[in-house]
Order: structure tokens, then C-alpha cells, then sequence
């Protein structure tokens, strides 16, 4: 068996090295297409690959045309909007992510994207602290339930809303639950963002919610940038000039930000939540232990595509 590894952006080369381990011991055979360039070469290297394991790469129609002898991809991290599940179905390749791997990268970057922001980016001039501040937490699965245990350690007020998870998780995880999302904005002057983008939560942030912050609002995304409505967001920015964006992913007006609203945002250069040795590590030997149980056991926990 074939395992082939395509990441425009590496693993870490200690996730590779673990990898390498696991494969070994299986009896598999494992290939790397590291930083390619072009789709051509990534065609070119899945076409006798049996199982495949890509990080934000695509995985389309393309793709699967070309990978003759796929069975199984499996998209290291949680989300997996780079992945066409119905074209997958259609080739008969099993599709699966690894959830919760990149927790808790993703939940601590909220806090340094958080604290980078309120002490002014270091400058030098008067900030504030976090303590005692509340923070409302859009959705609350594996990477919100970190994001609270932090706030905990900073001595936020932490609520939660989520229509899928329960009040007592909730309390458990140290939150309290808000059941109406009007109420979450309007209660929290933190917001942190942890839905996937789909259907449902595309565009599904915008004016209607941002302008019922509390004063000196921050909203923070480490999710996706199509959850944002980004031109209601800018209505909120014409509007109120004490609210601030912080986010792992550049929006497509990230322009008119830089030319109007210099001070109010933050946006990394490239997604940055699961760009930790931890969570690379984590994430790449879990699709690699995935494939191999898939293999050898028929296991399909994680599938995508049911």
C-alpha cells in the first residue's frame, strides 16, 4: 500500500519522522510532495497512491480523476471545506478529517491574537487585561471547550452558545450557556468564533450581530473567513469606531482595513491556528493512523462522507 503525503505547507519534519514510524511498522510504503508548485505535480504523484493525506490542499474532481487507485484521504485537521465529500462518494474514496488534533493550537492562538491586541501590540502604551472581561464563545466543540479552559486561567466570565451541545457540557467545561445567539453578542465584549463553513454558517456573522457589542468590542475568528459577512462587518467598523477584528485568515477587503481602520485589526500573514510542532505532530500521525486501521480493521470513525 501506497501512502502518499501532499502538503503545499509541511508537516514539521519531527511529524514526518512519527509518520514514517507508524507506516513502517505497517508495512506501508510512504511518499512525500512537499511544497509543490503546481496541481500537475500533485496529479502526477497521487496517480498509484491507495490512501492519501493532505493538510488545506485540494482534494477535487481533478484530483480523484487522476488518483486511480485512491481509496482513502484523509485531510489532517478538523475542518474540510477543502474536500469535495460528494466527488469522493462518487470515486468510492472514503474521506475522513482529525478532529481535535489542532485543538488547542488553534485555542491558544485566540488568546495571543487577544492579548497582542489589548496591549496595543506591544508599543508601549497603556493597555488593558483580561480579567474579569467576558468572553462569548460561538459555538462550542473541541476547540471551544480549550478556548474556556484558558479564559478560566485568565478569570474571564465565559459564555457559550451552541444548539448541539448541551447545557451541562457546558457547565462542565467551565461556561455558561447562552440559548439565543442575539444574547451572546450582546453580552460578551469577547467573541470567538468556532464553526465550520458550511451552508449554514456561511456569511452568518455580520451587521445584525457585531453592532449589538458591548463597548469596546473584539471579535475574534480563528474559524473560517467565510463566516464572516464581511460588508456587514465594515458597516459595523463606519459606524463604531471602538470595535476591533482579530483574525487568522485575511479577508478579501482586507484593503479597505488597511486603509481606514489602521489600529482596529489584526490578520496573520498565512492560517496560522494549526501551525504549531504540537499540532502538526498531532494531526499528521492521527490521519496516518486512521489510514492504517482503515486498512486493517475496516475502522471508520472519522468518515465525512456517510
Amino acid at each position: 500500500m501506497k501512502l502518499l503525503i501532499a502538503t503545499e505547507k509541511p508537516f514539521v519534519s519531527l511529524a514526518i519522522r512519527q509518520i514514517r514510524e507508524v507506516t513502517d511498522a505497517a508495512g506501508f510504503q510512504l511518499a512525500l510532495l512537499e511544497n509543490y508548485k503546481s496541481v500537475s505535480e500533485l496529479h502526477e504523484a497521487v496517480a498509484d497512491a491507495d490512501a492519501l493525506i493532505v493538510r488545506s490542499d485540494k482534494v477535487n474532481e481533478d484530483l480523484l480523476n487522476a488518483a486511480k487507485k485512491l481509496k482513502i484521504v484523509v485531510r489532517a485537521g478538523s475542518g474540510y471545506d477543502n474536500i469535495d465529500v460528494a466527488a469522493c462518494t462518487a470515486h468510492n474514496v472514503i474521506a475522513m478529517n482529525t478532529p481535535g488534533q489542532n485543538s488547542n493550537g488553534v485555542a491558544e492562538l485566540v488568546f495571543e491574537l487577544m492579548l497582542y491586541q489589548i496591549r496595543n501590540g506591544f508599543s508601549g502604551k497603556p493597555g488593558t487585561e483580561l480579567r474579569g472581561k467576558t468572553i462569548g464563545l460561538h459555538a462550542f466543540g473541541n476547540v471551544g471547550k480549550y478556548v474556556a479552559d484558558i479564559a478560566r486561567g485568565f478569570g474571564m466570565d465565559i459564555y457559550a452558545y451552541d444548539p448541539f451541545v448541551s447545557e451541562r457540557v457546558m457547565k462542565n467545561n467551565g461556561a455558561k450557556q447562552i440559548i439565543n445567539v442575539d444574547q451572546l453578542y450582546s453580552k460578551c465584549q469577547y467573541i470567538s468564533i468556532h464553526m465550520p463553513n458550511n451552508e449554514r454558517t456561511k456569511k452568518s456573522v455580520g451587521y445584525n450581530l457585531v453592532k449589538r457589542m458591548p463597548p469596546n468590542a473584539v471579535l475574534v475568528n480563528t474559524a473560517r473567513k467565510e463566516i464572516i459577512d464581511e460588508e456587514g462587518l465594515l458597516k459595523v467598523f463606519e459606524e463604531r469606531s471602538d470595535i476591533s477584528y482579530l483574525s487568522d485568515i485575511e479577508p478579501d477587503n482586507k484593503a479597505i482595513f488597511e486603509e481606514k481602520y489602521k489600529g482596529r485589526f489584526i490578520f496573520t500573514a498565512k492560517k496560522m491556528g494549526a501551525q504549531t510542532e504540537e499540532s502538526n505532530i498531532n494531526a499528521a500521525v492521527a490521519a496516518s493512523r486512521q489510514i492504517i486501521d482503515y486498512f486493517t480493521t475496516g475502522k471508520e470513525k472519522y468518515r465525512i462522507n456517510k
